[in-house]
């Protein structure tokens, strides 16, 4: 397995525990990236966001999660601190109904619509964190309907449970294709051509070539790994409506905002193949273009924004090959475990705020950004930065820099991959997924999530810095829209 860019063998820690009947039991140590994720100022929840297009039924979903979830050992396990401070993995009995939550929410006398009556309950478990004595997840159900879907649910994950991909593997794999009740879903995989040249000019040129790769590969991580490292000391974003302010603390937010915005997937592809490009540069051209549009009308200084602005988003990367849903279904049966932890790196990308006159080059701009980034072991380099700082400071120094660096920057940003097709679990079809986060230390994160022929925007705003999250959720769109049209008369100008 690759972690950090070498291969190593994850193996679990494992001790042993003494129980009351004097027996042995082997118990499961946390590894150091989930152990970080329980100090004070590292406390990260994953949420996944799900809306249906039937109202659930309680009995059948709790069914469901009994015969497929919680045969995964994180699900039904405590996580205890024994008397060394080390945290492990201890079995326990669940009780399903602690995990799953339906809330008598009031939509007759309550005179806030549906919508933001969801909103503000996402808002209100922002504040919350899952109780310890018990596994760290929950569902949160809410049967009423809005303007996305009949119904809502919210999933919440403690991150110290395992990375977002392979926790999003997990839930996956416990879904059904809607046309065929009986197959897994598929997810996209990434094709790379290979050659099979053996012309002994062609192997020449292949070696130079290489060699060059190498060298600009090498110079870009120092560089890359220099610019994280002035991150951590002293580099800061510019001031703007996104970032931290000096002195702003998180434990007096009044909680995050959760907001979702869905756009087609085709029309995404259509915008990909226009501008030469990937997915991923289009959905981070869309970003900067929408951040672009907000800030530049929050402070209206159009033109001077790209010289006076800088800004970054932190990407954390995972760093273990994520498994396919099948392998993950079929480990689940046999109680294997399938998540190992949390194994992942920092990487910084650069964006371009500036209004634009041509929209297609925000997407140019991302596709430079992205293709510089793969040329760079920044990712790799940062969590051996993060092991050495473990090593010598403890979760205490590890966290501080983990929780440093993004506040540093204006925001975080990911993507995930859902399924090609419709899917349902327990038989209710689902209408769109987003997974997030809260408890991170940016003021605002943006997740993109494909599902089907949508995409999904998932962002989260801290309310005590941006007082107009559904401002910004449309800015997104009004920029896709644009960015898309752009590349329609692209189209035409290119077919006459």
């Amino acid at each position: 397995m690759e972690c950090g860019g070498k291969k190593m063998v994850l193996k679990p820690i494992r001790t042993s525990k003494k129980l009351n009947d004097g027996d042995e039991e082997e118990a499961i140590l946390l590894s150091p990236g989930s152990r970080m994720f329980h100090e004070p100022n590292y406390n990260i929840h994953i949420v996944a966001i799900m809306g249906w297009k039937i109202p659930l039924d309680i009995n059948s979903l709790k069914a469901q999660i009994l015969s497929k979830l919680l045969k995964h050992p994180r699900f039904s396990s405590l996580q205890v601190m024994d008397e060394s401070g080390e945290m492990r993995w201890v079995p326990t009995t669940v009780n399903i109904d602690d995990h799953v939550i339906v809330p008598q929410l009031d939509t007759i006398n309550n005179t806030m619509d549906t919508d933001k009556l969801v909103e503000q309950y996402m808002s209100n478990l922002s504040t919350t964190t899952i109780d310890i004595s018990k596994p760290l997840w929950d569902i949160h159900i809410l049967n009423v309907k809005t303007s996305h879907a009949e119904a809502t649910s919210i999933f919440r994950f403690h991150h110290s449970l395992g990375d977002g991909i392979a926790l999003m593997s997990l839930l996956l794999s416990c879904f059904r294709k809607t046309s065929d009740p009986t197959s897994l879903p598929t997810l996209p995989v990434s094709s790379k051509n290979k050659s099979n040249s053996k012309n002994i000019r062609s192997l020449i040129w292949q070696y130079i070539v290489k060699l060059w790769l190498f060298i600009r590969l090498l110079f870009n991580t120092v560089v890359d790994v220099l610019l994280f490292i002035a991150t951590a000391l002293f580099l800061k974003d510019s001031q703007s409506p996104f970032t931290v302010a000096k002195g702003f603390n998180k434990k007096h937010s009044t909680g995050q905002r959760f907001i979702y915005r869905t756009v087609s997937l085709d029309d995404i592809k259509f915008i990909k193949n226009a501008t030469n490009a990937t997915i991923n540069d289009v959905i981070l051209g869309i970003t900067q273009a929408a951040l672009s549009r907000y800030i530049n009308r929050k402070f209206d200084v159009e033109g001077k924004m790209k010289e006076q602005m800088r800004c970054r988003a932190t990407v954390l990367v995972n760093l273990r090959p994520a498994l396919g849903v099948q392998a993950v279904a079929e480990m689940i049966e046999k109680n294997a475990i399938v998540i190992q932890g949390n194994c992942f790196g920092f990487v910084i990308i650069p964006l371009d705020i500036a209004q634009l006159q041509n929209p297609l080059d925000y997407v140019h701009k991302a596709k430079i950004s992205m293709d510089r980034k793969k040329r760079s072991l920044e990712s790799q380099c940062t969590f051996y930065i993060l092991q050495l700082f473990l090593n010598l400071f403890g979760f205490k120094g590890a966290t501080k820099l983990a929780n440093r660096v993004p506040s540093q920057t204006t925001l975080a940003f990911s993507n995930v991959a859902g399924p090609l097709e419709e899917v349902s679990f327990s038989g209710h079809p689902l209408a769109f997924l987003a997974p997030t986060c809260y408890g991170q230390p940016t003021g605002l994160m943006v997740h993109a999530c494909s599902y089907a022929k949508k995409l999904t925007f998932a962002i989260t705003v801290d309310e005590g810095m941006i007082s107009d999250p559904n401002q910004l959720g449309d800015d997104f769109v009004h920029s896709f829209i644009s960015i898309n049209e752009a590349a329609l008369s692209k189209f035409r100008t290119k077919v006459d």
